[in-house]
């Protein structure tokens, strides 16, 4: 299958690593040119780049911004748009996990992970999509949610899981708005998968969370990505507001 990713413009958030990376590798693979997002080590953004550049000879750009706050998100677009002088394609993967009781948590902690996690993801994609409406084209947005959305936890993410189920009822209301316009919005809610925010709770009970899946399995960055790179690509054309479960039967619906 032609994804028609090739010369594409497509901007990852979180993209320094564990899903992100894997996302951006992907669209690379397909000749897309990538924004890698990060915000915690320049150090990261730069390795993925050069990973890029060095195995798929494709244009990448490793930038700097706290997608929660609104100045960040203003100056990211502004330097891809001096960069590229266009974006096709936007993955809301950024994304912060607290691991607090409720009864424990403070109110700053709860409104700097939605801050994050959801406004961040609006921040983008406002952007993204007054750029596609300016310009008459059409494009792509994935949104990284996940199976806690859904299901909660009882290991203390309570406000990750609030910020994730918002994301799902996001992209529902926004691909409603912009569908007509050619600009498709879909979601990715991943079950269990190897990365820095579950690295603490696998390494303390991995057969724990094993047991829970109906294919005995912790899922794989890669194996989460090559989805999120189909809902970016033209083969996804006739899907707009949906969730996608990526599980591995964790979620059968």
């Amino acid at each position: 299958m032609n994804l028609n990713l090739k010369d594409k413009v497509a901007l990852v958030t979180g993209g320094s690593g564990g899903l992100g990376k894997a996302t951006c590798l992907f669209l690379a693979a397909e000749g897309a040119k990538v924004v890698v997002n990060y915000r915690r080590s320049a150090e990261r953004g730069d390795v993925v780049v050069k990973e890029i550049k060095e195995k798929f000879g494709t244009e990448a750009l490793a930038v700097y911004a706290d997608v929660g706050k609104e100045s960040d998100v203003l100056a990211m677009f502004e330097k891809i748009d001096e960069t590229f002088g266009r974006i096709d394609i936007l993955i809301n993967n950024a994304a912060y996990c607290p691991t607090c009781q409720v009864a424990d948590m403070t109110e700053q902690m709860w409104n700097h992970t939605l801050q994050v996690n959801l406004t961040g993801t609006f921040l983008c994609s406002r952007e993204f999509v007054k750029r596609l409406l300016d310009r008459r084209q059409p494009g792509r947005i994935v949104n990284i949610s996940s199976q806690a959305a859904f299901r909660g936890s009882t290991t203390g993410h309570a406000p990750y899981d609030a910020s994730k189920g918002g994301i799902v009822s996001f992209t529902v209301s926004l691909a409603r708005e912009v569908a007509e316009k050619n600009i498709m919005v879909n979601c990715v809610a991943p079950g269990l998968m190897h990365t820095e925010i579950m690295d603490k709770a696998l390494r303390a009970n991995k057969q724990k969370y094993i047991d829970r899946i109906p294919i005995r399995r912790i899922g794989r960055p890669e194996e989460i990505a090559r989805v999120v790179v189909f809902l970016a690509s033209d083969g996804s054309d006739y899907m707009t507001g949906a969730t996608v479960d990526v599980s591995g039967g964790l979620a059968m619906r």
